[in-house]
């Protein structure tokens, strides 16, 4: 063999050497799936969430592209995303949480009813309650949460008079997890489960009389067509998550997690401005008052939200939510009401 047949042999044998020796991260062009929001929650999903995925690399400094999907253009329910996720056909998912509480119970401890009132404190509590969850999802479904964010208040809207929170004794009023289900039933209502797409007809119907969301996301749907009233005291935060597979996580080399993580910090931190920048306009847009410069004006009658309203929805979480869900997520994440309490309580006053 001659000197250089020799030596590009062993180049060759080397490169090979050298290749095999890196490390077992993509290198190349990554191409990730994404479950989003369902198009009907309106502009948080279209302005903020569809933007980010659909210019992936650009937002996040990394060779990643995402094919990225609204829930509601898939055909799979919006409870469904943990089983999907867990069987890895995406790679990422805009996690909507009560929805799926009934997969994963610990979820739900980042919004109770009654525990998040307004904007500051429902950020503590998902500060607090963000590890316990995390942890949770990577036990269970291989999924790693990477933020927390909210649509808003979910307020009261109904299609029959109401002049306080009590008046929804005896009526029907669509609820979208089981720990609001039983404060409507605390306060005398019926709650009747469904899913956000199948509100504003069964309002229209009158399968329900009233209807629990936030004012921008009713306002997109058009609910307001079919209701005559809000009263805009908030349940719960509705608050949602991003997340990732471990499998795609793992897939990327430690400074790209950190990029990865810092892309959907700035998202999160994006979204909650923007989601109480809507709240606001929202409510004005519902009741055809200025300023109006997000939504379509309507003509709902606002109710006032009295001292009463405030203690009756701020009682929820010792009497009510708190209880419920504890019982219910011990029995599979036995340190579930524990960690709540010791993170959480102390944030929202309950021991």
């Amino acid at each position: 063999m001659s000197y250089p047949s020799c030596f590009k042999t062993f180049a060759v044998v080397a490169g090979l050497a050298a290749t095999l020796a890196l490390p077992a991260y993509a290198q190349d062009r990554l191409k990730f799936k994404a479950i989003g929001q369902p198009l009907a929650t309106g502009l948080i999903q279209k302005n903020k969430e569809q933007p980010f995925f659909e210019n992936f690399a650009a937002r996040t400094g990394l060779p990643i592209d995402v094919d990225y999907k609204p829930i509601d253009t898939l055909g799979i329910k919006d409870t469904e995303q943990l089983r999907v996720m867990k069987t890895g056909l995406f790679d990422f998912v805009s996690l909507r949480v009560s929805q799926n509480s009934r997969d994963e119970p610990t979820l739900l401890g980042l919004d109770l009813v009654g525990a998040s009132p307004d904007y500051v404190t429902s950020r503590k509590v998902g500060k607090a309650y963000f590890q316990a969850v995390d942890e949770r999802l990577q036990k269970q479904f291989n999924v790693k949460l990477l933020g927390v964010w909210p649509f808003g208040p979910q307020i009261l809207m109904c299609s029959k008079p109401i002049e306080k929170l009590a008046d929804v004794k005896g009526l029907k009023v669509r609820v979208y997890d089981q720990n609001l289900a039983k404060f409507i039933e605390m306060l005398g209502g019926t709650p009747v489960p469904l899913s956000f797409p199948e509100t504003h007809q069964s309002l229209s119907l009158g399968v329900v009389d009233c209807a629990i969301t936030g004012p921008s996301s009713a306002n997109s749907a058009g609910w307001p067509e079919v209701t005559t009233h809000q009263l805009a005291i908030g349940f719960q935060m509705a608050l949602n998550g991003y997340a990732i597979t471990l499998k795609a996580w793992k897939q990327l080399k430690p400074d790209q997690q950190v990029k990865l993580q810092a892309a959907f910090d700035t998202l999160g931190d994006d979204i909650w401005t923007y989601s109480e920048e809507l709240f606001q306009d929202a409510l004005n847009c519902n009741a055809g008052k200025d300023p109006c410069t997000t939504g379509k004006k309507f003509k709902l009658k606002n109710v006032a939200v009295s001292q009463g309203d405030r203690d009756l929805i701020r009682g929820a979480v010792s009497k009510v939510s708190l209880p419920l869900w504890a019982e219910v997520c011990d029995k599979t994440n036995p340190t579930c009401s524990q960690k709540w309490k010791a993170t959480v309580g102390p944030i929202v006053g309950v021991k």
